[in-house]
C-alpha cells in the first residue's frame, strides 16, 4: 500500500489506514501488475510504488520497468534482479540490486517453458509482435516469454531522466535516456505480451515490452528494435 510505504498484507481485505480494497499482486502462475506506464508518463507519478525485494517466493521470478523517477531499466531474470543506469561517462553501469523500487513493474513466476518454433523470416522487433499475436490465440493472454537468439544489430535506451524534472508526455519521460547500438551480439530478451494492456505495460502502439541482456552481462536496456541473425533464435513462452 502506498500509504504504508513498502508494507504488503498476506491476505484480502481493505487497508487499516486509508480504507482502500487490497489487491493481489503475487499470485503464482500469472502476470502481475503494479501501478501503470500511462500513470508516470501523462500524470507525473515517478515514485517507486513497488520495492522489489518485497515480491514474495522470487524463485522463477521475471519481470520488468523502470527504476523510480526514471534512473534506469530493471530485470529480473530467473530471480535475479538486474538494474542498469548511465553512467557518468556514458556507458551502460549493470548492478544487482533485490531491493531497488519501480512506478511500474510487470512480473510473473515461470516454472516451466514451452519451446516454440520461430519462422527463420522472423527477425524484427515488429515481426515478432505479429508473430505472438498470430501464433498465440489460444495461449492464455497477458504471458512472458523468452527468447536466446545473436543478434546482427540491435538497439536498446535506459532511461536516464534528470533529478528533479517533471513527465506529463511520452517525450518528457525520454529526455536525457541513451541509446546504445549492439552488433553481432548473443542475447537473451525478457519479454511480456498482451493485446489489452497497452498504457499499462506497453507503448499504446506496441503488444509487447521486452528487456535485452546480452550474453556477457555488460549490455541491458529495453529493447527498441532488432534484426536477428537467421537460424540463431530460441523462442520459449510460459506454459498454460
Amino acid at each position: 500500500m502506498k500509504c504504508e510505504g513498502d508494507k504488503f498484507y498476506e491476505e484480502s481485505g481493505t487497508c487499516p489506514v486509508c480504507g482502500m480494497k487490497l489487491t493481489s499482486v503475487a499470485a503464482s502462475g500469472q502476470v502481475k501488475v503494479v501501478g501503470a506506464m500511462s500513470d508516470v508518463m501523462h500524470k507525473n507519478q515517478l515514485s517507486g510504488v513497488i520495492r522489489l525485494d518485497t515480491i514474495p517466493n522470487r524463485e522463477h521470478l521475471f519481470g520488468l520497468g523502470p527504476v523510480e523517477y526514471l534512473t534506469g531499466e530493471i530485470l529480473i531474470d530467473g530471480g535475479k534482479t538486474l538494474v542498469s543506469t548511465v553512467a557518468s561517462d556514458g556507458s551502460i553501469k549493470i548492478e544487482e540490486s533485490p531491493a531497488v523500487k519501480a512506478p511500474f513493474f510487470v512480473y510473473a513466476r515461470v516454472e516451466q517453458w514451452m519451446e516454440k518454433t520461430l519462422p527463420e523470416d522472423v527477425q524484427t522487433l515488429d515481426g515478432l509482435s505479429t508473430f505472438l499475436d498470430e501464433s498465440t490465440r489460444d495461449h492464455e493472454r497477458p504471458f512472458v516469454f523468452r527468447l536466446t537468439a545473436q543478434l546482427k544489430e540491435g538497439d536498446i535506451h535506459i532511461v536516464n531522466l534528470a533529478k528533479g524534472s517533471t513527465v506529463h508526455s511520452r517525450e518528457e519521460a525520454h529526455k536525457g535516456q541513451q541509446s546504445y547500438r549492439l552488433e553481432n551480439e548473443d542475447v537473451e530478451l525478457i519479454g511480456f505480451f498482451s493485446t489489452k494492456h497497452q498504457g499499462v505495460f506497453t507503448h499504446h502502439d506496441s503488444y509487447v515490452h521486452i528487456h535485452l541482456v546480452s550474453a556477457d552481462g555488460k549490455k541491458m536496456g529495453h529493447l527498441d528494435g532488432m534484426t536477428i541473425k537467421k537460424g540463431s533464435a530460441k523462442l520459449y513462452l510460459s506454459a498454460n
